[in-house]
């Protein structure tokens, strides 16, 4: 997921891809802790990919905020 995707989501569908990533990546770690990962790049993916979603609602909210004014 490039950061281009996530800058036509709204809000609420950037909150609802950082829930599903937050999950995605609890898995990856319990997979870890039980050794059953495989793809051990699939870990900072997703904690990446968290991130992404983060910084672009961020300047979303700061964009709103500076509009109101």
């Amino acid at each position: 997921m490039n950061a281009k995707e996530l800058h036509d989501k709204t809000p609420d569908q950037l909150r609802e891809e950082l829930v599903n990533l937050k999950k995605a990546s609890f898995n990856l770690r319990f997979q870890q802790a039980s050794g059953q990962l495989e793809n051990t790049a699939g870990i900072k993916a997703a904690r990446r990919d968290a991130a992404r979603v983060k910084t672009i609602l961020n300047q979303k909210a700061a964009a709103a905020a500076a509009d109101a004014e």
